[in-house]
């Protein structure tokens, strides 16, 4: 099963530039949520940016991870959130 780390590198690696916090959710290693800020997001629907991450994580979406709850946001976003 992988971390939360393991999920944040995948991330990183499939979207680069992108800063990524991630969390077990059951401590099972098979409930996750994510929340990923790049720039990358910028001009693409949220399912567009949801499906950035599914091609990131890969297999481990079909295989090892059965729960994911995904947030995202550009940097803008980000910094009008605050």
């Amino acid at each position: 099963m992988p971390t939360p780390q393991e999920l944040e590198e995948r991330i990183a690696q499939g979207i680069p530039g992108a800063k990524v916090v991630a969390e077990d959710l059951n401590g099972n290693g098979d409930h996750f949520q994510v929340a990923v800020q790049a720039t990358a997001f910028a001009d693409k629907s949220r399912v567009e940016q949801h499906q950035m991450i599914y091609a990131a994580l890969g297999d481990a979406m079909r295989e090892e991870i059965h729960a994911l709850a995904i947030q995202t946001s550009t940097q803008a976003e980000h910094e009008r959130s605050q």
